[in-house]
């Protein structure tokens, strides 16, 4: 995930948190109480102004001069191209969902997300043709980083995992009849975290599992089963799914990335003086500052 992916929760947390509240009461309108005492709507605003909106303002303040300077300029983004980096950030989070949960523990909702999303690429479109990244560039972070961009062996499973060695081979021997492992794993596994997954663990390193395991999963072939493999954790039957063999970093194959990396780090360096430039031809008035 590059780092872009990352600023957009954090800066608009703290806004959306406040607006979301604040919105929903009357200035003297009680929020919450205390036995017999109360907690009105100003009490809590003054509170957050204190903690956090002098840094929500900035940020509202230089999103506004963002979108004024994209009007200026003409710079359209599209509902397809804050679409397009939404299903980055959710397959970087595990999903919709995950995604879901990860904005609301920051106070933010996909819509608000979204806003900064826009933001951000009018940030980029205004700013990033002036970046000119450069093969030296790419090179010397390549040599740099090198190890960064190897490519581990990786082993995909699914598993079923039961108590005894007898429960192991009852299993095995109904996989070897031609059972399906999916529903095998639904019905006999003990881990239910995946059982209902066809005992799926997705894709793993080394020193992610169990010894025994993964000298087992490690050593077998895409498509084979196991034998019952014992661990801690019970017997074990291994279903590898997918095998992603070790890869030396080439320069050629990172460089695409690389690009994106420099590139991103540029961008929040030029961004940061033509923001300061533009915000001092704005009149600018804020009340909290005054």
């Amino acid at each position: 995930m590059t780092m872009k992916k990352i600023i957009y929760i954090s800066i608009g947390a703290l806004a959306a948190t406040a607006i979301f509240i604040l919105a929903a009461f009357n200035g003297d309108e009680t929020v919450a109480t205390v036995g017999d005492k109360e907690i009105t709507k100003d009490a809590l605003y003054e509170k957050l102004v204190a903690s956090s909106g002098a840094a929500t303002l900035d940020m509202m303040i230089s999103n506004e001069v963002v979108n004024q300077e994209a009007d200026q300029a003409d710079v359209k983004v599209t509902q397809e191209e804050v679409d397009a980096e939404l299903t980055v950030y959710e397959e970087n989070y595990g999903g919709t969902e995950a995604l879901k949960e990860t904005l609301a523990a920051s106070g933010m909702t996909v819509e608000s997300l979204k806003d900064e999303i826009k933001t951000y690429l009018k940030v980029e479109k205004i700013v990033g043709p002036e970046i000119n990244i450069t093969d030296e560039q790419i090179s010397t972070y390549f040599e740099d980083n090198k190890a960064t961009f190897e490519q581990a062996s990786t082993v995909e499973a699914n598993h079923i995992v039961v108590e005894t060695q007898e429960q192991a081979d009852k299993v095995k021997a109904k996989l070897d009849e031609g059972g399906d492992f999916a529903k095998l794993a639904a019905e006999y596994s003990t881990d239910t975290s995946n059982a209902e997954n066809g005992g799926a663990l997705g894709e793993f390193g080394i020193g992610e599992m169990a010894p025994e395991f993964e000298e087992a999963a490690f050593s077998m072939k895409a498509d084979e089963i196991s034998e019952p493999v014992k661990t801690d954790f019970g017997f074990h039957i291994i279903q590898v799914t997918n095998k992603t063999e070790a890869a030396k970093a080439t320069l050629a194959n990172s460089k695409e990335e690389i690009n994106k990396i420099l590139f991103d780090e540029a961008l929040s360096t030029k961004y940061a003086e033509w923001l300061a430039e533009k915000t001092e031809s704005y009149k600018i008035v804020n009340k909290l500052t005054e």
